[in-house]
C-alpha cells in the first residue's frame, strides 16, 4: 500500500467546529473510553457518548468529492422556476438545497468520510494484491449456513430496498476488468470479467489522484427505489387516474395488487436492479401504501389535482420509510440498549415519542432535546452526499440465506415449500407464490419473511449462488470477489488506515484483529502474507469481535453513526419544513402514528393477529402452531 496509508497524524478540510461544551464532552469521553468503551458503560451514558462522538465524527470525518462547491450548483446559477418544488420532491433530487439546488441530485458525486489525499486511485499492485477472488475464495465461500438469529429475512430484503434508494454507481460498460484467477480456479466460465466503476470527468487536478465516481440514484431518503430518479420515469409509473396513484395490475378479484412488468418480464418500478422476491414484496407494499395515502388526501382534500396529491403522498411515504429504518430496523440489527435510545432520540428526541406526539417539539432546535425533524437542515460544512465509504460499509451480502422456507398463513401456518433464493430472482420473482406453488399470497410471503432467518454478517457466510451469478447484463459475478474489488477500485481505505482515520486503534497483530481466534489469525495472515495493513475492510470488519447485540461491526457503524443522522439533518422535507404547510395535518399524523405493523397490517390484514405478538417487526416473528411442527434450518423454531 502507498507509504501515506500508514500515517497517524490525519489532517482535515471540514469547515464545521465544535462548541466549546462539545469539546469538553468530546475530550471527557476519550478520557473514559481509553478505560471502558461506549458499549460497555450504562444504556443513558452509552448513548450520550455516541452523541458526543457523532459531534466529533461531523467534524473530522465529512469530506466534499469536489474540489470546490460548484458542481453543487446556485440559486443563480440554477434558479427554482417551478414554485411546486418548494414543497414537493423533485425526482432527481434538485431544490433540495435552494442554496446548492445540485447537492445530492443524481449524478452529483459520492463524497467521502476521509480526507481525498487518503484515498486515492490504487496503483495495479494495489488493485489485485492479493488476489481478490482468493480472498472471496477463503473468506466468503459458505459451508454450513450462519443464521443470524436476532433477526428476521424481512430485516435483509429491508436494507437492500433502502440501499437501493441510497446508491449506484456508474459502470463503464465499454470496458471490462479480466480478474486473474488462482492456481487451480474453477471458475465455471475459465474467465471472470467485471465492468470497472466510470470514472467522472477530471474537472481538477486532485481528481487525477483521486478519481470522482458519480451516483446513478438521488442521495436523498426519497423513496427514489419506487419513484424513480428522474422525473420522466416517475411519470412514466404513475397510474393515469386522477388521485396520483402509482400503476398496479390488478389480482383475480380485480383489485390493485402487482407491480406491473414488461414484455421481458422486468418489473416497472424506479429501480429494479438485482431483484429477486424480497425487492417484489417491499416494492409492491409501499406502493400500495403510496395508494393508500393518496385516498387519505383526495378524502380530505377533494379539490386538489392528481399532482398535489401525488406530492404529499411521496413526502409522507418517503418520511415514514425513513422513520421506520431510523426507530425499528436499526434497533433490530444493532440491539445494545445505547442504541436503543440514540436511534429514538433521532426521531423523537430524549423528550421521547410520547411527548412529541401530546405537544410536539418542546425545543424549537435542538436534535438532541425533540429529535432531528424539524430540527433545522445543517450540513456541517459540507455539502451532502452519500460517500464511498458509506456504500462499502453497507456490504451485506452475508444476509442472504441458501433457501426459504414459505407457510399459509390461511392455514395456520402450514409448510408449504421451501425454494432456494437463486429460484426468486429477476424475472422469477413471483415463481414462489404461483399457483405450482399454491397460490401462496403475498401475505403468507410476509409471514415466511418474518419467521425465516437471515445470514450472520461474518465470514464464510456469503450465499453460494452469490458468487456465481449470471446477471441480465450478460455477465457472471461471484459477488465477494466484486465486494471487495469495488472497495480498492473506489480508493477505500484497507481495514488498518480506516479504523485510524477514524480515530479507532488498528491492529498490530492478527490475533488481536480476531479477538484471539488463533485459527482465523493465522488463515488471515496466510491470505495476506503476513502483511496486517493489507487486510481488506470487508474482510477486517467481518472478523473483529462485535460489541453485544450487534448485527455488524463496530468499524462499519461509526460510518453508520455518522451518516444515518446526516441523511436526516441535511433534508429540507425532513430536517426543515417538517410542518403541516408542507405536509399537511393529515400527512404528519400519518407518519408519526404509523410504524411498519401498521403498512403491513393494512395491506394484509391476516397478518395482524401475528404482528401483535411481535415487539420488532425486524425480529423474528411468533410462528402459528402449524408452522412450529416444521425443522427446517431456516427458520426460528428452536432445534
Amino acid at each position: 500500500m502507498a507509504d501515506n496509508n500508514k500515517k497517524d497524524t490525519i489532517t482535515i478540510n471540514n469547515s464545521f467546529k465544535p462548541g466549546f461544551f462539545d469539546n469538553i464532552g468530546i475530550g471527557f469521553f476519550h478520557f473514559v473510553n481509553k478505560f471502558i468503551p461506549w458499549h460497555k458503560l450504562p444504556g443513558f451514558i452509552g448513548a450520550i457518548n455516541l452523541g458526543v462522538l457523532r459531534v466529533e465524527l461531523r467534524a473530522q470525518n465529512l469530506h466534499d468529492g469536489y474540489s470546490t462547491a460548484a458542481p453543487q450548483g446556485t440559486a443563480t446559477s440554477n434558479p427554482l422556476e417551478d414554485q411546486r418544488y418548494l414543497n414537493a420532491r423533485h425526482s432527481d433530487g434538485e431544490f433540495n438545497s435552494l442554496q446548492l439546488p445540485k447537492m445530492g441530485c443524481t449524478g452529483i458525486r459520492f463524497g467521502r468520510n476521509f480526507p481525498r489525499e487518503y484515498t486515492p486511485k490504487p496503483s495495479e499492485k494495489e488493485l489485485w494484491t492479493p488476489n481478490p477472488r482468493m480472498i472471496s475464495e477463503k473468506f466468503m465461500k459458505r459451508g454450513d449456513f450462519i443464521p443470524a438469529t436476532s433477526l428476521n429475512l424481512l430485516a435483509a430484503a429491508w436494507i437492500q430496498f433502502q440501499t437501493h434508494d441510497w446508491f449506484n454507481h456508474e459502470r463503464d460498460e465499454s470496458d471490462n476488468y479480466d480478474i486473474p484467477l488462482p492456481t487451480g480456479d474453477t471458475w465455471p466460465p475459465g474467465k471472470m470479467l467485471l465492468h470497472p466503476t466510470l470514472p467522472d470527468k477530471t474537472l481538477d487536478d486532485s481528481d487525477i489522484r483521486c478519481p470522482g465516481y458519480r451516483n446513478v440514484n438521488t442521495s436523498w431518503w426519497d423513496g427514489s427505489q419506487i419513484y424513480g430518479s428522474s422525473e420522466a420515469v416517475t411519470q412514466s409509473l404513475r397510474d393515469k387516474h386522477p388521485d396520483g396513484k402509482i400503476e398496479l395490475t390488478a389480482d383475480e378479484s380485480g383489485k390493485p395488487a402487482f407491480l406491473p412488468r414488461d414484455a421481458e418480464g422486468n418489473v416497472k418500478t424506479g429501480f429494479n436492479d438485482n431483484w429477486w422476491i424480497g425487492m417484489e414484496l417491499l416494492h409492491t407494499l409501499f406502493v400500495l401504501e403510496h395508494n393508500s395515502i393518496c385516498d387519505m388526501f383526495r378524502k380530505a382534500y377533494p379539490d386538489w389535482t392528481g399532482d398535489q396529491i401525488f406530492d404529499k403522498a411521496r413526502l409522507v411515504n418517503c418520511a415514514l420509510m425513513a422513520k421506520i429504518h431510523t426507530v425499528e430496523w436499526t434497533p433490530a440489527i444493532l440491539a445494545h440498549p445505547a442504541l436503543q435510545i440514540a436511534m429514538s432520540a433521532n426521531w423523537w428526541g430524549l423528550a421521547g415519542e410520547t411527548l412529541n406526539k401530546l405537544v410536539g417539539r418542546i425545543s424549537k432546535t435542538s436534535e438532541t432535546i425533540s429529535g432531528i425533524p424539524g430540527s433545522g437542515v445543517d450540513q456541517f460544512g459540507v455539502p451532502f452526499s452519500l460517500t464511498e465509504e458509506f456504500v462499502s460499509v453497507y456490504r451485506l451480502h452475508s444476509l442472504i440465506p441458501d433457501t426459504i422456507a414459505f407457510f399459509d398463513v390461511q392455514e395456520n401456518g402450514r409448510h408449504v415449500s421451501t425454494v432456494p433464493v437463486a429460484d426468486t430472482l429477476f424475472a422469477k420473482s413471483r415463481d414462489a407464490l404461483s399457483k405450482s406453488n399454491q397460490g401462496l399470497s403475498f401475505g403468507d410471503a410476509f409471514y415466511s419473511f418474518g419467521v425465516n432467518y437471515p445470514g450472520a454478517i461474518t465470514n464464510f457466510n456469503y450465499p453460494n449462488f452469490l458468487r456465481n451469478l449470471p446477471t441480465p447484463d450478460g455477465q457472471i459475478k461471484d459477488m465477494g470477489t466484486v465486494d471487495i474489488l469495488r472497495d480498492r477500485e473506489r480508493g477505500v481505505p484497507r481495514y488498518c488506515q480506516f479504523r485510524r482515520l477514524l480515530r479507532m486503534s488498528a491492529p498490530k497483530t492478527f490475533e488481536e484483529l480476531t479477538g484471539g481466534n488463533k485459527v482465523l489469525a493465522q488463515q488471515l495472515s496466510d491470505a495476506y502474507d503476513g502483511d496486517i495493513e493489507l487486510v481488506d475492510l470487508l474482510v477486517g470488519s467481518h472478523s473483529e469481535p462485535l460489541p453485544k447485540g450487534f448485527g455488524f461491526s463496530e468499524t462499519a457503524f461509526r460510518i453508520f453513526i455518522l451518516m444515518a443522522s446526516r441523511r436526516l439533518k441535511s433534508d429540507r422535507f425532513i430536517a426543515g419544513q417538517w410542518n403541516e404547510k408542507t405536509y399537511t395535518k393529515e400527512g404528519l399524523r400519518w407518519v408519526q402514528y404509523n410504524g411498519m405493523k401498521d403498512v403491513l397490517g393494512r395491506h394484509y390484514p391476516e397478518l395482524k393477529d401475528t404482528l401483535k405478538k411481535s415487539k420488532n417487526v425486524f425480529a423474528p416473528w411468533e410462528m402459528l402452531v402449524e408452522s412450529k411442527k416444521y425443522d427446517g434450518v431456516e427458520t426460528t423454531v428452536k432445534k
